[in-house]
């Protein structure tokens, strides 16, 4: 597991994205005009998340063929899957709920599908890798996300998700976003998150780390930070 330590961390990778000419941050003011239908499309990506996306697209090209499919999982408004994209993958699937996918880009070449992630209608060993940038900690199910991410994935693929995390426990109960709970989890429920993952034939890559320097974000009155982990589809 990565953590991130602070904003710095945020601000250098959103420059190394756009080094490569893979950031698609919009101005202020064309964001919001997308918001209020004043033009069409989505605007997708959050600076916030630009450190998550660096390090999912980082491994993603150390790890995948540009042949390999791949599934980002809600994602609305993510600004990975355009990146994927852009990056020459060819074969990338989407699955969220929000109907507004219709509106994001690369219709034509993206099998968007507008399905609960948690079940959807891939089939057996469908991917090499999923992804999900800032999406488990809502309406968290353990069980549920993790044996269809288990389903879904060929032996040896890759799950790699970025969640809201603090080592201490933070208590959100009561407080709900996009309709659904939120959790920011604790560096114990990671654990426990690692530990059920294996009932389902996953397994972490790399150790857990929670080395943090500061609380680099801030939302909804709780201040916290981001992890991100992948985990690997047993052979």
């Amino acid at each position: 597991m990565e953590v991130l330590k602070n904003r710095l961390q945020i601000e250098n990778a959103r420059t190394a994205l756009a080094s490569r000419n893979l950031s698609f941050l919009e101005p202020a003011w064309r964001a919001s005009l997308k918001r209020l239908r004043l033009l069409g499309g989505v605007s997708v990506g959050d600076w916030l998340k630009s450190r998550d996306v660096l390090l999912t697209v980082k491994f993603i090209e150390s790890r995948l063929e540009k042949s390999d499919p791949i599934l980002d999982i809600g994602c609305f408004a993510s600004e990975l899957i355009v990146i994927l994209h852009n990056l020459g993958y060819a074969r990338l699937a989407v699955a969220d709920l929000n109907p507004d996918i219709r509106l994001m880009p690369y219709q034509e070449s993206i099998d968007y599908q507008r399905v609960d992630f948690m079940q959807t209608n891939f089939g057996v060993a469908s991917f090499q890798a999923i992804t999900a940038i800032s999406v488990i900690e809502h309406g968290f199910q353990a069980a549920r996300l993790l044996r269809e991410v288990s389903r879904l994935l060929r032996p040896g693929g890759y799950f790699v998700a970025s969640f809201d995390y603090w080592p201490g426990k933070i208590d959100t109960s009561g407080i709900r976003l996009f309709g659904v709970s939120w959790q920011i989890f604790s560096e114990a429920e990671v654990a426990q998150f690692v530990s059920d993952a294996k009932e389902f034939g996953l397994e972490s890559v790399g150790d857990l780390k929670s080395d943090i320097s500061e609380p680099a974000i801030e939302f909804g009155g709780k201040k916290y930070t981001f992890g991100w982990i992948v985990l690997r589809k047993t052979p």
